[in-house]
């Protein structure tokens, strides 16, 4: 696989639909050729201390965001015609359909691809099939683990290695 989006999500509280933030990594023939990153107001629009604990995001982060539909006007255009691609494609793309649908947007069927399934299929010996060990094994040294860029970053990484 030479040419994908991806993406990661993090969310405000356990509904899918609170996308606080998203990052997304554009590569075509293989290279990273451009990056995305926003904050979301997440809808609902509250937090929980265990999704806080996580990525360190809290409402004062995203009080003046832009709201999903803004953000996916930007985002749409860079992905057109590419796979999506998630580390553990359920979470992912579970948001992506809960907030088209909170949104009433029609959602484009999106063609996912998972790097935890295949890291799981591919390197069996790993310790587990997190998205840090797994880059690891790949060779990328995460930083800043559940930024939503930086997870999109290792993930695009990992993609290259084993899709």
């Amino acid at each position: 696989m030479q040419n994908f989006a991806a993406i990661d999500f993090e969310t405000a509280n356990y509904e899918r639909s609170s996308v606080c933030s998203v990052g997304v990594v554009i590569v075509r023939d293989g290279e990273i050729v451009d990056k995305f990153y926003s904050l979301i107001q997440p809808e609902p629009n509250y937090y929980n201390y265990w999704c806080t604990q996580v990525h360190g995001l809290c409402r004062t982060d995203t009080d003046d965001a832009p709201v999903f539909p803004d953000v996916w006007a930007q985002i749409e255009p860079l992905i057109e015609g590419l796979p999506l691609v998630a580390h553990n494609r359920p979470f992912d793309e579970g948001c992506l359909r809960a907030v088209f649908r909170t949104y009433q947007m029609d959602y484009p069927e999106y063609e996912f691809f998972d790097t935890l399934a295949a890291s799981r299929r591919l390197q069996p010996d790993l310790e587990n099939h997190q998205l840090q060990t797994v880059a690891a094994a790949c060779g990328f040294q995460m930083e800043n683990h559940h930024h939503a860029l930086a997870d999109a970053e290792a993930c695009a990484y990992i993609a290259l290695r084993i899709l």
